[in-house]
């Protein structure tokens, strides 16, 4: 009997560190592929964060690049997808997180893209389309939408401070504490948790009273208003620090990252 018990012992240590093993290896998925060279160009041609990384941090954006791609699926809704929209969708996730080594997107297993602005009720046509991204809940939990017209176009106008789709991986940044309300817990130090507060009511007062370059939209909520800021701190890093030096320090520490050099 006690032969027989340790052999269950043994089997059962065995099952254990088996499933261990495939958690290991689906956290970590192998990439068997080199980043391929469309991709490459693409982000010469159309990512400024891309091209000022130093040269040696390329390759480790690349590879973050391809991990993403691995992990989340990306689907077409009535459109194709293009390697451009692959390209510009994992440039887009990486970029917030970049100077934070392990994380992943616990919380998004699909982007679906659409062909262009949809409403809330998802339709594609009619009126009160108006929306260029959402992050899903419900029954749309782990899933984000995306307008690929919106999507391709944030990356050509080199002067715009927005981009809808780093502002909706903003938003699951945000949202890896449980809740989407402006305060990125996973990522903000205890310490910054009332000055990012206080700014952000300071702020979001200003907007209001006119007294501010920040995207209006800033000011419906402090959930949009780290993710609109957080778009101006990505596009245009060097406006931000001119216009709100104390607003853009904060941001680089949360983030940390100074992506205006």
């Amino acid at each position: 009997m006690e032969t027989f018990l340790i052999i269950a012992a043994v089997l059962a240590a065995l099952v254990l560190l088996v499933a261990y093993f495939f958690s290991l290896q689906k956290k970590k998925p192998v990439l068997l592929h080199p980043f391929p060279g469309e991709y490459r160009d693409i982000l010469l041609e159309q990512s400024e964060f891309y091209n000022d990384l130093p040269h040696a941090s390329k390759p480790l954006f690349e590879k973050r690049m391809l991990a993403f791609l691995s992990q989340v699926r990306i689907t077409g809704v009535n459109t194709a997808v293009e390697d451009i929209d692959k390209t510009l969708i994992a440039a887009s996730a990486v970029i917030p997180i970049f100077n934070f080594p392990e994380w992943e997107y616990m919380n998004l297993r699909e982007v679906l893209l659409y062909p262009d602005s949809f409403s809330y009720d998802f339709e594609q046509k009619g009126n009160n389309r108006n929306v260029l991204g959402m992050v899903g809940d419900g029954a749309l939990n782990g899933v984000m939408i995306l307008s690929q017209h919106e999507l391709r176009q944030a990356f050509l106008n080199k002067t715009s401070k927005t981009n809808t789709a780093i502002h909706e991986f903003v938003h699951l940044v945000d949202k890896t504490d449980g809740t989407i309300d402006g305060i990125p817990e996973a990522i903000l130090q205890r310490q910054y948790i009332l000055p990012w507060l206080q700014l952000m009511q300071q702020e979001i007062k200003k907007i209001m009273t006119d007294r501010s370059d920040i995207n209006p939209y800033g000011a419906t909520n402090e959930a949009e208003f780290f993710a609109v800021v957080s778009e101006y701190f990505f596009e245009r890093p060097g406006l931000l620090e001119e216009k709100n030096p104390e607003l853009y320090k904060l941001l680089s520490t949360i983030f940390r990252q100074q992506p205006a050099g």
